[in-house]
């Protein structure tokens, strides 16, 4: 049914197809015609403490409000993680701001955190039943508002834990988004360090308040060198963190830049990063074993590029462009063959 759909919502602007896509599938689940939001059976995975039915799941960035939980539950991931959310709402960068690139199965962002702010998505939480009647495992991805500087980042993300640390089954710090000025200076040396010390010693007093412990990941960009591995692997070890999420879109844009939109800014996903990512999740997996697991996320466009995440050292993986692409079968497709 997508493949016949695809030529219609690819003849629209991306972000205005991106928007009806989500209305029509929340649209479908209210009136009953997607049935439960429930994963599809596949091969169990404890990570990070958590039992996940099926290692096959969504991405942030699709749901960036909570507004589709139950829907996207529907089409049978074992996690849904929603964000990027910031403390206080804004708009984002001036559209356009996504871009398709169908020739390189590849798509170009710099929707610059675009949100409706931590109180908006708490009530939204409130209305889902993913994980209330369904048990299901939610990521909450967050970040700091674009005006604040990154000097006080940390008042951001503790403010952001602080309020959906209740909700969440796992939190994403994304430190990586290359569309917010600095923010990728938070994933090196004593700004990482100062970050997630200050973040794991809230996550202990939320801890010790509230009777449950919700696991910190953090999402990094695949634009790193190989000492940038090492160094953020040992301040993830020393901290305690206890996830890692590769990776984030990448600026390195020399496979798309003869392709229209190819030289476009933002950050850069689907088939162009599909190797790159893999081998940073195999370059984490060498410095991290098994301390501390790993998310694969980017370029998953078929069941053969999930499975590479996970023999080059991922437990999980994440789709998001991919499902652009090859539409919500390709769900069913990493599932069945991850069993």
């Amino acid at each position: 049914m997508y493949q016949l759909l695809r030529p219609l919502l690819f003849s629209l602007p991306a972000e205005s197809s991106h928007h009806l896509s989500l209305q029509a599938l929340k649209l479908s689940h209210k009136l009953g015609l997607t049935g439960k939001p429930q994963a599809l059976p596949g091969k169990p995975v404890t990570v990070m403490g958590l039992e996940f039915p099926n290692p096959v799941g969504l991405a942030a960035g699709l749901d960036k409000n909570g507004e589709y939980i139950d829907a996207l539950a529907t089409l049978g991931f074992g996690f849904v993680e929603i964000g990027t959310i910031t403390p206080r709402p804004q708009p984002g960068n001036p559209v356009p701001r996504l871009f398709r690139l169908p020739e390189a199965q590849a798509i170009i962002n710099r929707m610059g955190f675009n949100n409706h702010g931590l109180d908006y998505l708490l009530g939204q939480l409130e209305k889902a039943r993913f994980q209330r009647d369904h048990r299901g495992i939610l990521g909450i991805n967050i970040g700091k508002n674009f005006d604040t500087p990154v000097a006080r980042a940390a008042d951001d993300y503790v403010a952001g834990l602080q309020r959906v640390y209740t909700h969440a089954s796992y939190i994403t710090l994304n430190i990586s988004s290359p569309n917010t000025p600095g923010l990728r200076d938070l994933q090196y040396g004593e700004e990482l360090r100062a970050l997630l010390t200050a973040l794991k010693q809230e996550q202990a007093r939320l801890t010790d308040r509230q009777g449950r412990y919700v696991p910190l990941a953090v999402k990094v960009a695949p634009d790193l060198e190989s000492h940038d591995i090492a160094g953020m692997a040992q301040v993830l070890l020393e901290t305690g963190i206890d996830g890692l999420i590769a990776t984030n879109t990448t600026l390195d844009k020399t496979a798309v830049a003869h392709l229209s939109h190819g030289q476009e800014q933002g950050g850069l996903s689907g088939q162009p990063l599909t190797t790159r990512a893999t081998a940073i999740i195999r370059a984490f997996h060498a410095e991290l074993g098994n301390a501390i697991p790993i998310i694969g996320v980017g370029g998953i466009l078929n069941a053969q590029d999930a499975r590479d995440k996970l023999d080059a050292g991922a437990s999980l993986v994440q789709l998001y462009s991919g499902l652009v692409y090859q539409g919500p079968g390709l769900v069913r497709a990493c599932v069945q063959a991850l069993r």
